[in-house]
């Protein structure tokens, strides 16, 4: 028997201008569609002029510069437009989403969407819903005492995951999706009798909880930063649009 970490998953993944998804920019992003493990993937890349300057900062991040995505990128409306359909026919299809760390890559994508389509990220899923998998919020629940950090490369060096050429969109998208499959056979015994449609439900509890528990951290800390309990998707600001 085929369990859901074995069988088709897509996964996207977004560079960006920065870590604000109410006010930064999607500069390339990638859609990353497998079949089953270990066969050959199928990729989609887009690279965007944002209409704003990437900074240096995001460029020493990504490497993409803004020189590059102005003589290079395509205007932000079509591509967004492309890309949340892209995503909207891998649900179709049945196939679950991989995003690590979905509320920041969803949520920008929707803001996106919002500025240049006046559209939203939730209109594109109101006929088949979104099945997220997010493998930031399944280590973090299915291994919760484990000590360190858990990027993206950190998770790739716990499950033995190849992260070539990190911080670029279609390389952490396939490595995103490659952890979750560790993830999934390493405690198939937790997860191998849950749908991704029951995952995706029981993966807002878990990030609520986690989130939950790192505000407390903080008040503790005396740091005042704040932890939205919301995933996959963040809920709309009025300024966002």
């Amino acid at each position: 028997m085929a369990y859901w970490y074995e069988g088709p998953l897509a996964a996207f993944d977004t560079e960006t201008t920065g870590v604000d998804v109410e006010t930064d920019r999607i500069v390339s992003a990638a859609v990353v569609v497998q079949d089953a493990a270990g066969t050959r993937p199928r990729v989609t890349r887009w690279l965007v002029n944002p209409g704003v300057p990437v900074p240096a900062g995001a460029t020493a991040v990504h490497g993409l510069t803004d020189d590059h995505v102005q003589r290079n990128g395509r205007w932000p409306s079509p591509v967004m437009e492309e890309i949340a359909k892209e995503l909207a026919e891998q649900a179709v299809r049945g196939r679950p989403l991989v995003v690590m760390n979905a509320p920041f890559d969803l949520t920008l994508l929707d803001r996106e969407l919002r500025r240049h389509r006046a559209s939203s990220l939730s209109h594109w899923f109101e006929s088949t819903p979104l099945r997220v998998l997010d493998p930031r919020v399944l280590d973090k629940h299915l291994d919760r005492y484990r000590k360190g950090r858990r990027t993206l490369t950190d998770l790739c060096e716990h499950y033995g995951v190849a992260l070539d050429g990190a911080h670029e969109a279609a390389a952490d998208a396939m490595a995103a999706m490659d952890v979750v499959r560790a993830i999934g056979h390493r405690f198939a015994a937790r997860l191998e009798r849950l749908s991704p449609a029951e995952l995706h439900t029981l993966q807002a509890v878990w990030h609520a909880a986690q989130a939950r528990g790192l505000q407390a951290w903080f008040a503790r800390s005396g740091t005042e930063e704040a932890v939205d309990p919301a995933w996959p998707l963040r809920p709309d600001l009025p300024a966002a649009a």
